[in-house]
C-alpha cells in the first residue's frame, strides 16, 4: 500500500471515530445507538469490514473510557460492523446488504451477547437472553435506515465510487516489467 494511501485510510478512520464518539449520545438510551449504526455501516461500506470492525473497537473503548457507558459499546457495536462490511464485500457492493449485516451482527448476535457480558461483567442479574433484542434491532433499523438514504444518494451522485476509490488498497509490490 503507498504510503499517502495509508494515510489516507488512518485520517479517514481517526474521523470517523471521533464522529462516532461526538454523534453516539444523539438519540442514545441504555441498548439503543442509533448514531453508533449509522457510522458502523457508513465506515463499512467506505472502508470495508476490517476498518469498520476496528472503527467500533475504537469508538466503544473511547464511549467506556470517557463518558462510562457499559460494555454495550462494544458488543452493540463489533458485530454489527464487522457483518456490515463483510456482507457489503460479499454482495458486491449493495448497500442493502450492508445494513441486513449491521441488523444481523447487532440486532441479534451483539444483542444475545450482551446478556452475558452485562449479566456477569456489570452485575445485570435481573435481565434475559433476549433483553437487549428488540432495543438493539430498533436501534439498528434507525441508524440503518439512515445510513440506506446517505449512501444511496451519494451512490447516485457518484461521490461514493470517489471515496472508496481513494481509499482503496494500491498494491505496490508488483514492479514494472520493462
Amino acid at each position: 500500500m503507498k504510503k499517502s494511501n495509508w494515510l489516507i485510510r488512518m485520517v479517514m478512520l481517526a474521523m470517523f471515530v471521533a464522529l462516532g464518539v461526538v454523534i453516539s449520545p444523539i438519540l442514545r438510551v441504555e441498548g439503543m445507538c442509533p448514531m453508533a449504526h449509522l457510522i458502523n455501516i457508513t465506515c463499512a461500506v467506505f472502508m470495508g469490514p476490517a476498518y469498520a470492525f476496528l472503527d467500533a473497537v475504537l469508538i466503544g473503548v473511547i464511549r467506556m473510557v470517557l463518558m462510562g457507558i457499559p460494555p454495550l459499546a462494544l458488543t452493540g457495536a463489533i458485530f454489527g460492523a464487522a457483518l456490515s462490511g463483510i456482507f457489503y464485500k460479499v454482495s458486491k457492493g449493495k448497500i442493502w446488504a450492508a445494513v441486513l449485516g449491521e441488523i444481523i451482527g447487532t440486532g441479534i448476535i451483539g444483542a444475545i451477547v450482551s446478556y452475558p457480558v452485562m449479566t456477569y461483567l456489570w452485575g445485570r442479574t435481573e435481565l434475559t437472553w433476549f433483553f437487549y433484542v428488540p432495543s438493539f434491532i430498533c436501534g439498528t433499523l434507525i441508524g440503518g435506515s439512515i445510513a440506506f438514504v446517505l449512501l444511496l444518494h451519494m451512490q447516485a451522485t457518484g461521490n461514493l465510487k470517489k471515496i472508496q476509490n481513494a481509499l482503496k488498497d494500491v498494491d505496490t509490490t508488483k514492479e514494472k516489467v520493462a
